[in-house]
């Protein structure tokens, strides 16, 4: 039998090898879809999931640990809350180490927790190049502040120690006050002091409300409607995202993402996109199209927002954060992890099924996403999360220098090549090629038309509807740029040409501009160019492991029957192409 080898800095098993060593992965995804976690309910098999994540985390990093025993400080953030100091590099290499003191950081940990809805408060998640990543809710408006503050007066005996600290602020902090302002000021000023403790700088809001009403009240709000402006120093970005509801579209589209377009024109959409001029640069990115685009073009270009930011030249870090923190967030908290990890450049040591065990658990399970409601509800964002790793696998999405590999074919001339023009090269000699899928195509991806960013104003003037309308901002200090929910008699005018092109342009192209037949979830992965990125290959390797796992536990259910039987006919496919079968039908 003819061995399969794939690039290794970091070397791994073969995809399908992977695929039959998953029982680790089908065991805590079966346990996932049937359990939510909470820190005060802890099983064995909980525990064993804790401790595996703790050992991950050990192989690439020095590490301390935030106290969270039985839920005391968030009753639905892990129990051990992991803080990475630096990693475990060769003592020859530079390394970048946190001046963090962890009794502080707890410290400010149990005093901002107020600040936050549920209590869900700025917690680091990944460790990049010196840099912390941040995950969180939004923060939390009057009534929940109120409540709780309510509540914890009440069941601590008529004191509560967050307040017992004398310490004052700063009186250029302060604002004319009432009753309200002062509350705000002590929590939301605990809040900002753990956000510059961790060197956040970067405040990704993925809101597509400025603030959350329910039954006629504010229920939250947001760094981007302070009115104080508290949160004034720090680059704030709004960059509204879809929340889970819209996933039920997702599955009941046959899990096809392509074509699928959020509707900006709901009443309670009212969170314009909002970014630092500075990070519009070199992106290729025509900002002013975003609500024309289907999800999966949004979320490759948020995608590419965060890296570029994390890759700026300075050493501030990130805070992504949507309401709950616990949808959106890990969505994209976990697509960072493993694009970064794709690169080699956190968890060097993973292989992709360690890597992959280690997002599911912690920056999904133990973080508190609702999987067994969800998946009631139709809302499979989760799925989304991993089908969608097939988007992401160009060079486009790497944080490092393409690598060249040495010409391997004797009718190539002396010299280095780029997987692109290995691929490119390959195509002129056999023409155009057909394969079962093309979702891990490797191809140049399509440039980004319209307007340029980089002048002081945009002309949105065309022949056809615009999808939004420009304005010069000033949320943060840095130059901003804003793009306003569209007229609505714009929409009732370009609903007809998005919804005629919806079928026909995302679903056609990926990101790379290939021009296909379709995306099929469970699709057999099918490579064009023989000459597969490392990045590629690895995250093939975790994007099969994850279908391999999810199809055997949950599956999928097709929203009505198909006379094609396209679900059940791919599932059937991947089955067949990883040498397992899934023990669920498909209904």
């Amino acid at each position: 039998m003819t061995d399969i080898h794939l690039p290794t800095a970091g070397s791994f098993p073969a995809p399908g090898l992977l695929v039959r060593k998953s029982e680790e992965i089908t065991d805590l995804i079966d346990l996932f879809s049937k359990t939510q976690y909470r820190a005060k309910e802890v099983t064995p098999q909980v525990e064993a999931i804790e401790t595996r994540c703790l050992q991950l985390f050990a192989r690439d990093y020095k590490y301390s640990i935030i106290q969270n025993t039985n839920g005391e400080v968030c009753g639905h953030y892990p129990r051990q809350i992991v803080f990475l100091e630096y990693e475990c590099l060769d003592v020859e290499k530079d390394r970048f180490e946190s001046t963090v003191q962890i009794s502080k950081l707890q410290d400010l940990v149990n005093r901002s927790k107020m600040a936050r809805c549920r209590g869900r408060f700025v917690c680091p998640v990944i460790l990049y190049n010196g840099k912390h990543i941040c995950r969180s809710s939004t923060l939390a408006g009057w009534g929940e502040l109120y409540g709780r503050t309510g509540y914890n007066y009440i069941f601590s005996g008529g004191s509560d120690d967050t307040w017992t600290e004398s310490e004052e602020f700063p009186e250029d902090d302060r604002v004319v006050r009432n009753g309200d302002s002062h509350l705000f000021d002590k929590v939301r000023g605990y809040d900002i002091k753990l956000l510059r403790y961790l060197s956040v700088r970067y405040i990704c809001d993925l809101m597509v409300e400025n603030k959350k009403v329910k039954f006629g009240l504010n229920v939250t709000s947001s760094e981007k409607v302070d009115k104080a402006q508290r949160y004034a120093d720090f680059t704030l970005l709004s960059v509204p995202y879809p929340g889970c509801e819209f996933f039920k579209d997702y599955k009941d589209r046959d899990y096809t993402a392509e074509g699928l377009v959020f509707n900006w024109n709901q009443d309670f959409v009212d969170a314009p996109l909002t970014i630092p001029r500075c990070f519009t640069h070199n992106l290729n990115i025509d900002w002013t199209q975003y609500q024309s685009w289907d999800l999966v073009q949004q979320t490759q270009n948020y995608l590419k927002l965060l890296l570029h930011i994390i890759n700026s030249d300075d050493d501030s870090g990130l805070l992504v954060h949507c309401i709950s923190g616990w949808d959106r967030t890990p969505l994209f908290v976990s697509l960072l992890r493993l694009s970064l990890w794709a690169d080699g450049a956190v968890h060097a040591s993973l292989e992709p099924t360690e890597i992959l065990y280690l997002t599911i658990a912690y920056d999904w399970f133990l973080f508190g996403h609702m999987l067994p409601d969800r998946l009631s509800k139709g809302e499979e964002i989760f799925f989304f999360c991993f089908n969608f790793l097939k988007h992401i696998v160009s060079e486009k999405f790497s944080t490092v220098k393409k690598q060249s590999f040495r010409r391997k074919n004797s009718h190539f001339k002396d010299g280095d090549f780029t997987v692109e023009e290995l691929c490119q090269l390959k195509s002129r000699d056999r023409g155009s090629v057909t394969s079962l899928s093309s979702d891990f195509s490797l191809i140049t991806e399509e440039i980004a038309s319209g307007s340029s960013l980089t002048n002081d104003t945009v002309d949105l003037s065309s022949s056809q509807p615009q999808a939004s309308n420009w304005r010069k901002g000033n949320t943060s200090s840095s130059p901003m740029v804003v793009w306003n929910k569209q007229n609505p008699l714009d929409d009732r005018l370009s609903h007809t040409a998005n919804d005629a092109r919806s079928s026909s342009s995302s679903s056609n192209q990926s990101e790379h501009g290939d021009t296909r037949t379709g995306s099929s979830p469970l699709a057999v992965p099918g490579r064009r160019c023989s000459f597969p990125s490392e990045r590629q290959a690895r995250l093939e390797a975790v994007r099969e492991a994850f279908l391999a796992a999810y199809s055997s536990t949950v599956g999928l259910k097709s929203s009505a029957p198909s006379p094609s039987g396209a679900i059940s006919g791919l599932l059937e496919q991947f089955a067949r192409g990883v040498g397992l079968r899934g023990s669920n039908a498909i209904v």
